[in-house]
């Protein structure tokens, strides 16, 4: 079997290679193991997952950041969501033989390497969320624990091909946790930083700086954990009946 991992930021692609890859292409790491550079956003992400099934992908894992909405979780947190819900609060399963068998492996190198694992719902976003308080209020109406911009897009096209998924997502963002208005302001259409923008706003907004080295700090926590997963990566993909 041949298990495609889509990925969002230019960040999130860094924890798995150094290849050089460009948005809205793939590349093989290995015979069994294809990973897509999407971009950010509901369409990128779908466009990648039907690239990577052309590609002979036969299950689909989204991997990256996410934002918490559960004050139980820290950034580096990791989550294995199990139940995904849509903008439209609609549910999806993911696999569950696949997710028994991830958790089993990420338990245990959770405990070697001192990060938390937690399974729960992971709640689509079609917009940036930005404040606390819209974070919490999301969480009381659908009790999901994190969401993203991406998983719920690659889980319907695997869905739509009879395909196992997975979403496998580091927390960078804690839920008490505004976001500072200048990644709002830098944000494009296609959900991308545009550092000029950002540093235009930083220039008229001082007072941002702290936020954005902290947003930083917290990104990184994700990152670090990411990269502790990838040398499992053959061990998340077993043969399946």
């Amino acid at each position: 079997m041949i298990t495609g991992i889509v990925v969002a930021l230019p960040q999130e692609l860094k924890t798995l290679t150094t290849q050089k890859i460009v948005k809205g292409q793939c590349v093989f790491l290995n015979k069994t193991l294809v990973l897509a550079y999407s971009g950010a956003g509901v369409s990128n992400a779908e466009a990648s997952a039907k690239l990577l099934i052309a590609q002979g992908a036969t299950r689909l894992i989204s991997w990256g950041c996410a934002g918490a909405l559960s004050t139980g979780l820290q950034s580096g947190d990791l989550v294995l969501a199990d139940t995904l819900i849509t903008s439209e609060d609609e549910t999806i399963a993911v696999n569950a033989d696949w997710h028994r068998h991830v958790k089993a492996v990420l338990e245990k190198l959770a405990c070697e390497s001192k990060f938390a694992l937690r399974c729960g719902s992971l709640l689509e976003s079609k917009t940036l969320v930005s404040t606390s308080h819209d974070k919490q209020h999301k969480h009381h109406k659908t009790k999901a624990i994190a969401l993203d911009m991406e998983s719920v897009a690659i889980a319907k096209v695997a869905q739509h091909h009879a395909l196992p998924f997975l979403a496998i997502r580091a927390i960078a963002d804690p839920v008490t946790m505004d976001l500072p208005q200048a990644v709002s302001h830098a944000l494009n259409q296609q959900g991308d930083i545009e550092l000029g923008k950002l540093l235009s706003y930083l220039l008229w907004h001082p007072s941002e700086l702290k936020s954005l080295i902290t947003l930083g700090q917290h990104f990184n926590a994700a990152k670090k954990t990411l990269k502790l997963i990838t040398k499992e990566l053959e061990h998340l993909a077993p043969e399946l009946a």
